[in-house]
């Protein structure tokens, strides 16, 4: 079974609570937008710690160090895939023009022999939570309800 770990930024405003989110890059959703948008996370082997996990892939998707502050502990989800995604709530303010994605590589087009790379996120915003669940990977919506109740 997969596992994945990240961390969700968020923001105070007046109008409650805005929240990070990255679009998946690669031509799967390109000209996606709902179910397109994720929390930062990644992968990580059963011998890493979630926490670490996290960190490193803010890090790695976005190519900034991930924020300091306290962290609340948002809990799992099980994905559509099976995949089980933890995650982090870390309030901090990042302005999505200063990230630097990731990349992978894969066939593209499929079966065409030539290998493409892709940005891991093509793009970051600050999204409130309405629209935030509106755009989410569905499984990820409790992350957001889960950070409602820890806002005032």
């Amino acid at each position: 079974m997969k596992r994945s770990a990240g961390l969700l930024l968020f923001r105070p405003t007046g109008n409650g609570p805005e929240v990070l989110l990255g679009h998946m890059g690669g031509p799967f959703f390109a000209r996606r937008d709902a179910g397109a948008w994720t929390v930062p996370k990644g992968e990580y082997e059963p011998d890493e710690p979630a926490w670490a996990a996290a960190r490193r892939e803010f890090q790695e998707e976005l190519g900034l160090p991930p924020p300091d502050g306290e962290a609340i502990a948002l809990g799992e989800v099980r994905q559509t895939g099976g995949k089980i995604v933890t995650v982090w709530a870390i309030e901090a303010d990042l302005d999505p023009a200063t990230i630097t994605p990731g990349t992978f590589r894969m066939e593209w087009p499929p079966k065409s022999g030539r290998l493409q790379e892709f940005p891991e996120l093509d793009r970051v915003a600050w999204f409130a939570l309405d629209r935030a669940r509106e755009v989410i990977v569905k499984a990820q919506t409790a992350f957001l309800d889960r950070l409602a109740e820890h806002s005032p």
